[in-house]
């Protein structure tokens, strides 16, 4: 023998109760019923507990890898600008407008080269992953098809557009 409960809801929700037992040709306490239960299931409540895991464990790796690439990020530009400091000499006040001029088109350079990698979905951590393991990448096939550029050619392509005529084009 079931026992009876009297309960009150909110009067959308019992629209929407109503509307759901037509479409399911079920009554409400059925439903009721059934939603209850679910949810006074401890097999629910491991549901409910294992989706948030997979969730939090999926923001992590997220998290993981994004802090992976801002080191890197971090650490490239850092290299760059100490060698930079280092290699490049002071330029005399004669050519300074020169330098300038240089310095502009080569920062236009960049700018295309970079636009153009963005394009491609190019990524400086992708690259020097296949650097490091480069038969971990042939062996996963990661060929973008056949008649494609190579990353070497495309990075020489790249250092063409940046100005080969500084001692800095091929970083």
């Amino acid at each position: 023998m079931k026992s009876r409960l009297n309960c009150y809801f909110d009067p959308k929700l019992a629209d929407q109760l109503t509307a759901f037992a037509l479409r399911q040709g079920v009554h409400r306490s059925q439903l009721v019923e059934a939603a209850v239960t679910s949810f006074l299931s401890p097999d629910a409540l491991d549901r409910r507990e294992a989706a948030f895991v997979r969730r939090l464990d999926r923001l992590s790796r997220q998290m993981e890898r994004i802090e992976r690439d801002l080191t890197i990020a971090i650490e490239v530009q850092a290299l760059f600008v100490r060698f930079w400091l280092s290699a490049s000499p002071p330029i005399p006040a004669a050519q300074q407008d020169a330098a300038k001029a240089q310095g502009a088109s080569r920062y236009q350079g960049f700018i295309e080269t970079l636009g153009r990698r963005l394009q491609r979905g190019d990524s400086l951590v992708r690259e020097i992953s296949r650097e490091i393991s480069p038969e971990h990448h042939s062996r996963a096939g990661t060929s973008t098809g056949s008649g494609d550029k190579t990353d070497e050619d495309v990075a020489s392509a790249d250092a063409d557009m940046a100005g080969k005529e500084g001692v800095h084009a091929g970083l």
